[in-house]
C-alpha cells in the first residue's frame, strides 16, 4: 500500500502541475486482475474465480465549470480533449475511448456528470492479459462519481464500464474482467456466476504464507478472435445437440458432468472435447472455492493443473510457450499450482508459490524460459487487493 499511496501523489502533484492548484482534486485507484480458475466459462454462463492484484492504475481528477474533460495520459504522454456535450470517439488517442465511453453512458443514466481535468498513471502490464482497459473504464467511473459528487452502484458501474467496451469501444469482452476490478477484495478472490452476477468473497491463503506469481511469455496472443469465435460457435453446437437429450439445459453450465458422461458420445469428436472442458472446468471451480475455504491449498494447485492441462488437451487454446512456462512452474521450488490464465495463444501463466520460496521460484522459471525459448519472461509477484475506491492522499 506504501508504494501505493507514493504513486498516488505523484500522480496527484502531475494533475496540479499539468492544470494548475486545485482544493478538489480527488484519487481514485483500480486494479488489474488474474482469473485464478475458471477459463472460458464466462461465455457458457459459467463460474470464475478471479482476484484483484496489486497492480493498478491511479487517476488524479479536479472538477471543470466549462462541460470539458482534459485527459493526460502519464506513461504514455499523450493528451485527449472532448466536451460532455459531443462525446465521439477519438481514433487518434485510442486510449481516452475507454474513458469517454464510460462518461457517455453514466451521462445517459441522467447521472450529473461533470467536467473534469484527469491524469492517470499504470503498472497493469499492457497487453498482457491483466485486464488494463477494465482497470481504466473502472478508475474512470469511480472517479466521475467522486468528481460529480453522485453515487453509484459498483455492480451498476460494472455493467456500465462492460457496456462502454463493447459498444463504444468496440471490443467483446464478458464482465469477469471489470466485476474484479470494482468489487475485490484484499486477501480474496471472487467467485462469480457469470450468468446471476451472484458473488461471493473467498478467503486466498494469507499472502505471508503465498502469492499470486504472474509469468509473462512475451508472446503477444495471436490467433485469439477466430480461435475465440470458433470454440464458442462449437459449445453452442454442444448445447444444442446436448439440448435434446436435457432440454432444460439453457448452456453448459447447466450440463453436470454425470449428464455430459451419459450423452457425450451423441457429439461430433471436437465439439464433444470443447464441451468437456466447459463441463468440468465449472466443477473444478466449485470445488477450488470449497478447497480454499478450507485452507486445502494442495487440492486447489491439483485443480490448477487440471485446468491447464485441460485447456491444452481438450479446448486447445495453450501454445508451445505457455506449456513450457506451466512445465517450468511445476517443476520449480515453492509451486503449489500453476496454469495458464486468459484466453491462449500467449499471453501468462498463473501460479500460487510458496512465499519464502517465491525467489527462488521466479529465478527457476526465468532461467528454463529463457533457456527453452531465447525470451526472458516478466514475472510479476503479485497479492490479491481491494478493488475501485477513492485513495486519501
Amino acid at each position: 500500500m506504501a508504494d501505493t499511496l507514493r504513486r498516488a501523489q505523484q500522480v496527484r502533484d502531475k494533475l496540479i502541475e499539468t492544470f494548475g492548484d486545485s482544493e478538489e482534486v480527488v484519487v481514485i485507484k483500480a486494479p488489474g486482475r488474474v482469473n485464478l480458475i475458471g477459463e472460458h466459462t464466462d461465455y457458457n454462463d459459467g463460474f470464475v474465480l478471479p482476484a484483484a492484484v496489486d497492480r493498478e492504475i491511479i487517476m488524479a481528477a479536479s472538477p471543470r465549470d466549462d462541460g470539458e474533460v482534459h485527459l493526460y495520459a502519464l506513461d504514455l504522454d499523450s493528451r485527449s480533449s472532448f466536451s460532455l456535450s459531443s462525446i465521439v470517439r477519438d481514433e487518434k488517442a485510442g486510449w481516452s475511448n475507454y474513458i469517454r465511453g464510460v462518461l457517455l453512458l453514466l451521462k445517459e443514466r441522467g447521472l450529473p456528470v461533470r467536467g473534469m481535468n484527469a491524469v492517470f498513471s499504470g503498472d497493469v502490464p499492457l497487453g498482457a492479459g491483466m485486464s488494463s482497459s477494465a482497470a481504466l473504464e473502472m478508475a474512470a467511473g469511480v472517479t466521475a462519481a467522486a468528481v460529480g459528487k453522485f453515487a453509484v452502484d459498483m455492480v451498476e458501474l460494472v455493467k456500465i464500464a462492460q457496456a462502454a467496451e463493447n459498444n463504444f469501444v468496440g471490443v467483446n469482452c464478458g464482465i469477469m474482467d471489470q466485476f474484479i476490478s470494482g468489487l475485490g477484495k484484499k486477501g480474496h478472490a471472487l467467485f462469480l456466476d457469470c450468468r446471476s452476477l451472484e458473488y461471493e468473497l473467498v478467503p486466498l491463503p494469507s499472502s505471508d504464507e503465498y502469492k499470486i506469481v504472474i509469468a509473462n511469455t512475451m508472446v503477444k496472443r495471436g490467433l485469439v478472435n477466430s480461435a475465440y469465435n470458433e470454440r464458442r460457435r462449437q459449445c453452442e453446437m454442444g448445447v444444442e445437440i446436448l439440448r435434446q437429450y436435457l432440454p432444460a439445459i439453457k448452456a453448459l453450465r447447466d450440463v453436470s458432468p454425470a449428464d455430459f458422461a451419459e450423452h457425450k458420445d451423441k457429439l461430433p469428436p471436437i465439439v464433444a472435447k470443447r464441451c468437456e472442458h466447459i463441463v468440468y472446468e465449472n466443477q473444478r471451480v466449485m470445488e477450488s472455492v470449497t478447497a480454499l475455504q478450507t485452507g486445502d491449498v494442495d487440492t486447489f494447485g491439483k485443480l490448477m493443473r487440471a485446468s491447464h492441462e485441460s485447456l491444452r488437451d481438450l479446448y486447445e487454446v495453450s501454445c508451445k510457450e505457455l506449456d513450457i512456462m506451466v512445465e517450468a512452474a511445476w517443476e520449480a521450488p515453492g509451486t503449489c499450482g500453476a496454469r495458464m490464465t486468459g484466453a491462449g495463444f500467449g499471453g501468462c501463466t498463473v501460479n500460487l508459490v510458496r512465499a519464502d520460496k517465491v525467489n527462488d521460484f521466479v529465478a527457476f522459471v526465468k532461467a528454463r524460459y529463457a533457456e527453452k525459448t531465447g525470451v526472458e519472461p516478466e514475472i510479476y509477484v503479485c497479492e490479491a487487493e481491494d478493488g475501485a475506491k477513492r485513495l486519501e492522499v
